[in-house]
């Protein structure tokens, strides 16, 4: 079935992965309600994006109730119905666990796991009426790590666990999935004041089983998918696309 005329909200998308997903989504006919805290990235990407179709952004704060209340009501005002969340902003604060504040721990968490919580939980009553999809933005983080990396872990493994909760919770008018990435070139779908030209290496490309890195339309064509009714078979599972390397057994 067709997503034209279907509509969309993406958190974070006006930058990197989230951006990659709002383009997809205008491409195949659905109307986009783009989420940032950064205005810049917001209004740029509504300004880019508009002659490909209908697009709205919209400031919000996915860590307050009240900004997420605000923002759904506004895309409901706007286009009359909900069709697909796609949970994809997120924030890293990555330092050496003795130097890890309680106040920088929060922050993570609160942006990205209860962001996450928030965004699900007011759309879904519109979600149910057309019998959407949620889509979360997980990580490979939240199965292997690197050092210093423990509250952006740890909220990413929260979201896997929130996706089969909410799935269950939700179902079956409203299927829930993830997607956990893992290295996806991002900088040249930054906002134009940080967009740098990606330099990789040959061995960036081939330590990857699919013998590249990532890069955001592969994120973008899986959500696509995952939201439409082709996968109405499919809820409550996590799907991993990194190239392989969760799979790579590494001996030094």
């Amino acid at each position: 079935m067709s997503l034209t005329g279907k509509v969309a909200v993406i958190t974070g998308g006006g930058q990197g992965i989230g951006k990659a997903i709002s383009h997809a989504f205008l491409k195949k006919g659905m109307k986009v309600v783009i989420i940032e805290t950064d205005k810049e990235a917001g209004k740029e990407t509504e300004a880019e994006y508009r002659e490909i179709g209908r697009i709205l952004f919209v400031h919000t704060d996915i860590s307050k109730e009240i900004d997420v209340k605000r923002c759904i009501k506004e895309t409901i005002r706007k286009f009359r119905r909900l069709d697909a969340l796609i949970n994809n902003a997120a924030i890293a604060i990555n330092k050496p666990l003795s130097r890890l504040t309680l106040v920088e721990w929060d922050r993570v968490i609160r942006v990205n796991l209860t962001g996450t919580f928030l965004c699900s939980k007011y759309a879904a009553p519109h979600l149910k009426k057309t019998n959407g999809a949620i889509l979360n933005i997980a990580s490979t983080r939240a199965f292997m790590s690197e050092p210093d990396t423990e509250a952006y872990s740890a909220s990413k493994g929260g979201i896997v666990a929130l996706t089969h909760a909410l799935a269950m919770s939700l179902g079956p008018e409203v299927r829930v999935n993830c997607i956990s990435p893992g290295w996806i070139e991002v900088r040249g779908w930054k906002k134009k004041s940080r967009r740098l030209e990606p330099v990789l290496s040959e061995t960036d490309h081939l330590q990857h089983p699919a013998g590249r890195v990532g890069i955001p339309e592969d994120i973008a064509s899986l959500a696509e998918f995952l939201i439409s009714d082709r996968a109405g078979f499919i809820t409550g599972a996590n799907f991993i696309a990194d190239g392989g390397m969760t799979r790579k057994m590494i001996y030094l």
